[in-house]
């Protein structure tokens, strides 16, 4: 006799809402109602609704976009911190490779601008720079995340599917909310050696610090960004 597999209520909320996707109650293009209506609606939690919609998101069945907000372009493509930027990228056409240059323990005393009120005991540091197809490196990133679970031994075993979002995900750990600064900074001797571009050139520096739901940390991306490539857009209003 076959038995059934019981399905966690984020499963049910993912079915529910692929049924209707599938059969055009909901259209291309149309707004899903926010997190609290529809964890009303599903008698569940905005936690669990959140997780059912980065599934779908993953299964690139919905996009995201904020209502305020900020986001990074790069040659005019958004770049979704939630799939990954080199998803993103390929996603979007770019052929952009991404170097894995280092991943390695990390202290708190060593990360520039993590705020104060977040909590981290240890990190694991993810090191990375971004080539276009003629070589020239565009993007330096050092991506911190907790030294916990199954990303305390990253460093070892590496990256899941070769992406930090895809690891971020078999961790459990969620972004909801966060805080992004953009700023320009000429390189100094180490970085330009690292991005291949003279000293003093400018480059956006970005910092941005994602948190769970519960205010712990998810990462710490310091990014230094080529100008000529890359843009901070910002989404505002009833359409944005």
């Amino acid at each position: 006799m076959k038995r059934e597999i019981a399905l966690t209520r984020r499963e049910q909320v993912v079915r529910m809402l692929l049924a209707r996707i599938r059969n055009g109650e909901l259209r291309t293009g149309e707004r899903l109602a926010g997190e609290s209506r529809l964890a009303q609606e599903f008698n569940v939690s905005r936690g669990t609704i959140r997780q059912a919609l980065a599934d779908l998101q993953e299964q690139q069945m919905i996009t995201t976009r904020a209502g305020l907000g900020s986001f990074i372009t790069f040659d005019g493509a958004q770049l979704d911190a939630g799939i990954g930027w080199a998803r993103a990228l390929a996603d979007s056409g770019s052929h952009v490779t991404t170097e894995v240059r280092s991943i390695e323990p990390v202290s708190r005393a060593a990360l520039p601008d993590l705020p104060d009120d977040v909590s981290l005991d240890a990190g694991i540091a993810i090191r990375r720079v971004r080539r276009t197809p003629g070589g020239t490196v565009v993007s330096y990133e050092c991506a911190t995340v907790p030294s916990t679970g199954i990303l305390a031994d990253i460093p070892q075993t590496g990256l899941v599917d070769e992406s930090l979002a895809s690891t971020l995900r078999a961790a459990g750990l969620v972004a909801v909310r966060g805080r992004q600064t953009v700023g320009v900074e000429p390189l100094d001797d180490r970085h330009a050696a690292i991005l291949e571009h003279a000293v003093g050139m400018p480059f956006l520096r970005t910092v941005r610090t994602a948190l769970d739901s519960e205010g712990g940390l998810v990462e710490h991306v310091v990014s230094l960004l080529d100008p000529e490539h890359f843009r901070l857009e910002l989404t505002f209003g009833d359409d944005a």
